[in-house]
């Protein structure tokens, strides 16, 4: 929403809300992930090799929000400290698939409580259809900006 003038009204804007929202998140998150020795792109990667086993560097940085080269770097850290596994050498091409080891696991295990804990609280004073409203219309926001269907 603009306000008259220039600029735009902070108070009523609902991007410079959803960015306020996110850092707070992340820094609740990071707040419960640190005494893990872990951070959020950290746990993101665990948790999507854990929902979908194999992906590739690429789809991890993607899907974590960081570059392939910060998702390389962490791909090697997590599997020098044996919570990741990588075949040496690519079958097809340059793709190395990831897959969590039972440490790897037990981490996420430990992890998801904690962020579990953190979504609880955020969502503590939504009414469960309040939860599902914020849920279809945050979705629709994402669909709007990536250029997606409206329907």
């Amino acid at each position: 929403m603009s306000q008259p003038g220039n600029g735009v009204d902070l108070d009523k804007s609902l991007g410079y809300l959803l960015k306020e929202a996110a850092s707070a998140l992340r820094t609740r998150m990071d707040e419960v992930l640190r005494p893990l020795g872990m951070s959020v792109t950290h746990y993101a990667c665990l948790e999507l090799l854990s929902q979908r086993p194999g992906l590739s560097n690429s789809e991890l940085a993607r899907g974590a929000f960081v570059t392939r080269q910060s998702m390389n770097v962490l791909l090697r850290s997590l599997e020098s400290e044996g919570h990741v596994t990588r075949p040496a050498q690519a079958a097809v091409g340059k793709v190395l698939p990831a897959r969590l080891t039972p440490l790897g696991r037990q981490q996420l295990e430990k992890a998801s409580r904690a962020v579990r804990a953190v979504e609880d609280d955020m969502l503590a004073d939504l009414t469960a259809g309040d939860q599902a409203d914020a849920l279809r219309i945050l979705q629709s926001m994402v669909r709007s900006l990536r250029g997606g269907d409206h329907a």
